[in-house]
């Protein structure tokens, strides 16, 4: 190609001489070949000055093609990132909403009226579920107080052989004693306390238990407030939820 254009050249500079009206000079060799390289170099500087400014033009083209391709990989993930937000946040208002656990969950139910098994005296009783009673309290008779290593105990009778038949005497240290209010006239009544351990159903319990003749009353074991306080409720329209159970005979404790 640069030849061609050199060829151009000179057939141009020799049909300008020619149109002259001019006399025409011949040309040396020499001069005719400086001005041969003179145009030379000419025309490669021109060529090198449009690749110079074809290569810078290619080199911006090329930043501003990066740039655009940043530009569009951050739009995409931001995009990406709002997609799975949303996404999310769908999900979250789909899930049906949790209630809070019931407070009642983790609780034994019990009916008004239950069998239970006293392991000291190694027996069932029909119980009497009390909201209305405060403490807990087993029908007991011959109540003797008594003295066993410096330590307070008590010796009762149980009716644990049916209401004809002759009691059962138990033994078992006090915890404590209580005084249960009667009539507004009658003096407290100060009853000795026993720990006691229970089942009911298939649940295991303890509580405390007054030791008082219970004859005049339909249960002989009631389970008031205190027993019943964060490990039980109570449906007043059943009665036996956990079944009964025959009546164990009972041995003397010791």
């Amino acid at each position: 190609m640069l030849k061609q254009v050199i060829v151009l050249s000179i057939t141009a500079t020799l049909m300008a001489g020619c149109a002259s009206k001019d006399k025409i000079t011949p040309v040396g060799s020499d001069e005719l070949n400086a001005n041969l390289a003179s145009s030379q170099t000419a025309i490669i500087e021109a060529i090198n000055e449009q690749c110079a400014h074809s290569t810078a033009e290619m080199q911006s083209l090329s930043a501003e093609v990066n740039d655009l391709k940043l530009q569009i990989t951050d739009a995409l993930a931001k995009q990406s990132k709002k997609m799975n937000d949303d996404a999310a946040a769908l999900a979250q208002l789909s899930e049906a909403p949790q209630c809070p656990e019931s407070a009642v969950s983790d609780k034994i139910m019990l009916g008004e009226v239950e069998h239970v098994y006293v392991d000291e005296l190694k027996a069932s009783f029909e119980t009497r579920i009390d909201t209305g009673a405060e403490s807990s309290s087993l029908d007991a008779r011959n109540i003797v107080l008594f003295e066993r290593n410096g330590v307070q105990w008590v010796r009762f009778d149980v009716m644990t052989n049916g209401k004809d038949q002759p009691g059962n005497t138990f033994e078992h240290k006090v915890e404590r004693f209580v005084r249960i209010k009667q009539d507004a006239d009658a003096p407290d009544d100060r009853r000795p306390v026993i720990h006691a351990h229970l089942k009911i159903g298939k649940y295991a319990a303890e509580t405390d238990l007054n030791l008082t003749d219970r004859s005049h009353l339909e249960y002989p074991l009631l389970l008031g407030r205190k027993f019943m306080k964060d490990i039980a409720v109570v449906d007043v329209g059943q009665i036996y939820i956990h079944g009964k159970k025959p009546q164990q005979a009972a041995t003397n404790s010791q």
